[in-house]
């Protein structure tokens, strides 16, 4: 079948909106052939920085004919059902069919629709996608009210090798288009998709950005390797510079010495932000090399000599004014920036940053017991951890924040683990990011999530749905990170009412609130991990247990428990105790309540149940408050033969009232003797 082809040439798309953008154009234009009767075999995108390139294969000559048809109103209903009827379907009522149907009598109208013609389908779908293209900005050019993300040069359309004659404002579209905007800026025409993606590899442009990102990567390694160097990986550089280049050309200059005893993250964030430039490392993997890698879009006949030179007198600018953010901002203590904190509101509500300080210095202190810290460490670096934020580094690059106050602070004199805190505890960031392990550290890191969520929820600024605009997900992501891989053996509950207490605000449902949320959050933390929310669950909905480490402790021996023979079958009868007895509960209108009297248990299935349940109980106690939480399911698994046993040979229902109602307390024992461990009924399976 024919082949759609679709280009779109523009001036530079920026690299952040070419990938959604081609996105939306298969859907948009995907979409928009299959609802004009046009299947397609298959979409495929291509995205560069001047076109958006659309091949759709396998597309029919026209769409088929359709039939239709519809019910309408019954032949006596209102006059003003029937108009209405007619005017959705466009017919008389002449032209409509009178049906019997056995429910009566209804008018009904068959409706055929002759199949169009591919190139009239095709048209008004690429028209109407470029007309509707959600750009997250866009611009009108010259008089032109139409809209594009910047300025259209012209459209490639053609179907089975003919034009499709798609207009878009000034532009209509045609056969011809160009090559590189400098290497070869020529005109001309392509036949079809095949000579399209060749001739313009001839006319230097590269329509695959997988293809560029690999030959971008390929050549940048290449390039350190000659100089016996690696190169530091930046997938998010790469994604980036692939989406500047059509035609990539990397070239490898050397960073001038002066500039080389400036702190590493510095350099390595000026040539990133700034000139897109990729760092390279010494054989240790960890050095920064006085060399970066530059990628040019151009094919230079002298190998790169002038355009280098170019990027050394830029590249000499820039870093020159980072070293001189480098030299004034250390002229300034790091504790002396602190009061200017005032200036900065945190968020409406919650004060000024420097408000928030005061909260983190506080309950890091109070923390630092939990996290086995030095005290006055974990105050002093709550007290510097937000003071770079009012540095001039951190005003040019806000990625740096924590990571120039550890430098300043360690140019002030203060202690190591101090300084490192400072640096740290905006970590974890994300899940790939590297949880802190250094006590101080840990408490700063921890003190900072749980003030900013407890003011959050306090005001009433909860994650709602997808949204979660302060990003307090991520938040108690972290904490739980912080929480469970250096074991703290904390109580959230009382952490949340000390961080409400800084605040002044009262505790309300705050604590529930967030024991909820880290609920949730947990789940999603572990799943990854194969650990079944229903576990977790099952241990939270017993209430009372804050303690994370504990929890999964619980969980995890839970999880054992419940794989195993004994887990199965026993958890099968408390099932099956429960349904009984909630059954009798609901038909006699009373709650099965009260001791279960041993000189009613005649049976000796009974009598051997009692006395298990008996010693089952207290030693699940005795687990429980050793946090022995394996030989606390050992001792349930005890349960399983006399379950077994009394269900088999024993008549709950007994014609004797009283026995009946012992046998009932007795199998709501099961489930209280059960449910010291867990939740059982919320375990699924």
């Amino acid at each position: 079948m024919p082949e759609f082809l679709l280009e779109i040439l523009s001036e530079e798309i920026p690299a952040r909106m070419q990938a959604k953008a081609v996105s939306d154009l298969a859907k948009m234009v995907g979409d928009g052939l299959s609802a004009g009767g046009l299947g397609v075999e298959a979409i495929r995108t291509y995205v560069t920085p001047r076109r958006l390139v659309l091949v759709a294969e396998g597309v029919p000559a026209a769409s088929a004919d359709v039939a239709e048809e519809r019910r309408g109103p019954r032949i006596d209903a209102p006059q003003q059902a029937i108009d209405g009827f007619l005017k959705s379907t466009g017919m008389a009522l002449d032209q409509l069919e009178r049906r019997d149907t056995g429910k009566g009598e209804f008018y009904f109208a068959v409706l055929s629709r002759q199949g169009r013609r591919a190139v009239e389908v095709i048209r008004e779908t690429v028209e109407k996608t470029m007309a509707e293209f959600p750009w997250p900005k866009s611009m009108r050019w010259g008089s032109n009210a139409i809209r594009w993300v910047r300025p259209i040069q012209s459209i490639l359309a053609l179907f089975d090798g003919a034009v499709v004659p798609v207009a878009f404002g000034p532009v209509t579209a045609g056969d011809k288009t160009r090559g590189h905007r400098f290497l070869a800026p020529a005109e001309f025409a392509v036949r079809d998709f095949a000579d399209y993606q060749a001739k313009l590899r001839a006319a230097k442009v590269l329509i695959d950005p997988v293809e560029r990102r690999h030959v971008i990567l390929s050549q940048a390694e290449e390039l350190a390797n000659s100089k016996k160097l690696t190169l530091k990986r930046d997938d998010g550089l790469l994604d980036e510079v692939t989406g500047l280049v059509e035609w990539p050309a990397a070239l490898i200059g050397r960073i001038d010495d002066q500039f080389m005893s400036v702190p590493p993250e510095i350099l390595i964030t000026s040539m990133r932000a700034h000139q897109k430039y990729f760092s390279t490392l010494l054989a240790d993997g960890e050095t920064l090399a006085p060399y970066f890698i530059a990628v040019s879009n151009m094919q230079a006949v002298d190998g790169g000599t002038a355009i280098l030179s170019g990027n050394r007198r830029v590249l000499r600018a820039r870093l020159s004014d980072a070293a001189f953010f480098w030299d004034h901002d250390r002229k300034t203590k790091l504790a002396d920036r602190v009061q200017s904190l005032e200036q900065r509101v945190f968020f409406h509500g919650l004060g000024t940053v420097l408000d928030k300080v005061k909260r983190l210095q506080s309950l890091a202190g109070y923390l630092s017991q939990v996290a086995q810290a030095d005290r006055n460490a974990a105050e002093r670096a709550a007290l510097l951890a937000k003071a770079d934020l009012s540095s001039d580094m951190v005003g040019e690059f806000p990625e740096l924040q924590g990571v120039m106050g550890r430098y300043y602070a360690l140019n002030d004199g203060e202690s190591a683990e101090a300084a490192q805190a400072v640096a740290d505890h905006y970590s974890p960031a994300g899940p790939g990011d590297k949880c802190p392990s250094a006590s101080v550290s840990v408490a700063v890191a921890l003190a900072d999530r749980i003030d900013t969520l407890v003011g959050f929820f306090a005001i009433d600024e909860k994650p709602t749905g997808s949204k979660d605009p302060f990003a307090l997900r991520r938040a108690a992501l972290g904490a739980i990170r912080l929480i469970v891989e250096n074991q703290l053996r904390l109580s959230l509950s009382e952490a949340f009412a000390e961080a409400l207490s800084n605040y002044k605000f009262p505790m309300g449902t705050v604590g529930k609130d967030l024991l909820d949320f880290f609920a949730d959050r947990l789940k999603v933390h572990l799943r990854d991990q194969g650990v079944r929310h229903d576990l977790i669950a099952a241990i939270f909905s017993l209430g009372g247990e804050d303690d994370l480490v504990r929890l999964l402790a619980r969980v995890e021996a839970l999880a054992t428990f419940v794989r195993s023979e004994d887990g199965v079958n026993l958890l099968a009868a408390y099932r099956r105790a429960m349904n009984i007895v909630r059954i009798e509960e609901k038909k006699d209108g009373v709650c099965i309540l009260g001791e279960v009297e041993a000189e009613l248990s005649i049976l000796p299935e009974e009598q051997a149940l009692v006395k298990t349940l008996t010693g089952v109980r207290s030693d699940v106690r005795i687990a429980l408050d050793d946090e022995d939480y394996i030989a606390a399911m050992a001792a349930l698994s005890r349960l399983r033969e006399p379950v077994d046993a009394f269900f088999d040979k024993v008549t709950v229902n007994a014609p004797e009232p009283a026995l009946r109602t012992n046998r009932l307390r007795l199998l709501s024992e099961i489930g209280r003797v059960m449910e010291l461990v867990a939740n059982f009924a919320v375990i699924e399976g």
